[in-house]
């Protein structure tokens, strides 16, 4: 599972996501690439399962780019807890992902079989996606 080595505060505030994505926006390693379309908290176990949806399917053949990292701490009180007491402990990490944000990207093999990967991948996160290439993005697409 991804999470930061070491971070600077140990539990943060939870903060907002306004406007779209105006970093990590474009296809830059591979050929192909996974965008969102909505906002919102991907966690480091949905990054996973995309991530071995993806390989199974191409059957580890091209180059796979995880481009979100999870360094956000997501913090919970313990059940049946009342309120008050502080924040609670973080039990897992989240990638603050904004529409526009390119999550994956694939490289190295077909068109049709990148597309069904990341299709599968797609269906594993929370969020609505789309498929692009480099191509249709440097031409504006």
């Amino acid at each position: 599972m991804l999470s930061p080595k070491r971070v600077r505060y140990r539990k943060v505030q939870r903060g907002n996501m306004p406007g779209n994505a105006t970093r990590g926006n474009t296809v830059v390693f591979g050929d192909y690439g996974l965008v969102s379309l909505d906002r919102m908290w991907i966690t480091n176990r949905q990054i996973e399962a995309a991530r071995v949806a993806m390989n199974r399917h191409v059957k580890r053949g091209g180059k796979l780019w995880i481009r979100i990292f999870p360094d956000k701490p997501y913090s919970k009180k313990p059940a049946e807890t009342r309120m008050g007491k502080g924040k609670g402990a973080p039990e897992y990490w989240v990638a603050v992902v904004k529409p526009g944000t390119v999550m994956f990207e694939l490289g190295g093999i077909e068109k049709a079989l990148a597309e069904e990967a990341m299709k599968l991948a797609g269906a594993k996160l929370p969020v609505k996606t789309k498929f692009v290439s480099r191509a249709e993005m440097q031409l504006g697409g």
